[in-house]
């Protein structure tokens, strides 16, 4: 017997609406489900595709926020200084993107991270009154960006992505930086690839080109990971795929996270881990 038969002549009025409703209720369902599942296949596919991940370091790969405040307190401790270390490790990641900029323009010639990162230190010592440091110290302490500690995800999340993608870095920071970095934290990198290779910062698109290049793939089956949706944006604009890895304790407690809720990016994940999980590795 029909659907339509049923609906006008075996049920009374206010049980053919019910049924009805749930029969339309059904169908939004089952066409909701399709969707999903075909999204699911699409993914599947960007992850099969896909054979090499980038990855974003500062506040992705490692907790710079409390690693530099860390350093602070030892230094401190041994100095005797009275310093909020939380404002200072801010003011010093902040003055990161002005100095990019100053090379950007031509202010400044190409300029490692590690030079970028002293001269802003030099300043910041001026005035903090830190000015008793000794060549030496200011050195050592400038080289704590060198030291950072992985997120608690880190080093298990990367040795699971692993097992299925080649894994490097893409980072603005020099080599030297990175392969010190790589070697303190114990992060498992296929290779370190850097800004400093293409002599153009992130999110300059010759950054995102020049690793897919050197990593003899189209920028299609590469695909960037970050927890900065600037950086993942312009990695999309040069042809790579996304995975966005929220990392909400970046800049410390309470402050508001990008959930991406307009889905623009490829992958959303709130660890390597839960990434490894999403792209079958």
């Amino acid at each position: 017997m029909s659907l339509k038969k049923i609906g006008n002549n075996k049920l009374p009025n206010f049980r053919r609406r019910g049924f009805l409703k749930r029969v339309a209720v059904m169908h939004a369902g089952i066409s909701a489900g399709l969707f999903s599942h075909g999204k699911v296949r699409a993914q599947d596919s960007i992850a099969d595709t896909v054979q090499a991940l980038t990855f974003d370091v500062f506040g992705t790969v490692v907790d710079w926020r409390t690693s530099i405040i860390r350093e602070g307190q030892i230094l401190a401790a041994n100095k005797g200084f009275n310093v909020d270390w939380g404002e200072f490790a801010e003011r010093w990641r902040g003055g990161y993107g002005p100095a990019m900029n100053r090379v950007r323009s031509g202010e400044l010639p190409w300029t490692k991270i590690d030079d970028l990162h002293r001269m802003i230190l030099d300043e910041l010592i001026e005035e903090y009154g830190l000015d008793e440091l000794s060549e030496a110290e200011r050195v050592y302490f400038n080289k704590a960006w060198h030291r950072l500690i992985p997120w608690p995800d880190t080093v298990a999340g990367l040795y699971q992505l692993k097992t299925k993608y080649v894994i490097t870095t893409l980072s603005n920071g020099n080599v030297s930086l990175l392969t010190n970095m790589a070697k303190n934290a114990g992060l498992p990198w296929d290779a370190v690839l850097s800004a400093e290779l293409a002599k153009h910062y992130k999110p300059d698109p010759e950054a995102y080109l020049t690793a897919a290049e050197l990593l003899s793939l189209p920028p299609e089956k590469v695909m960037m990971v970050a927890a900065h949706p600037g950086d993942l944006r312009a990695a999309a604009r040069a042809g790579l795929r996304t995975a966005y890895v929220i990392r909400p304790l970046e800049r410390g407690p309470g402050r508001e996270v990008d959930r991406d809720e307009d889905g623009e990016f490829d992958y959303v994940a709130t660890s390597f881990i839960d990434l490894a999980r999403q792209l079958g590795a």
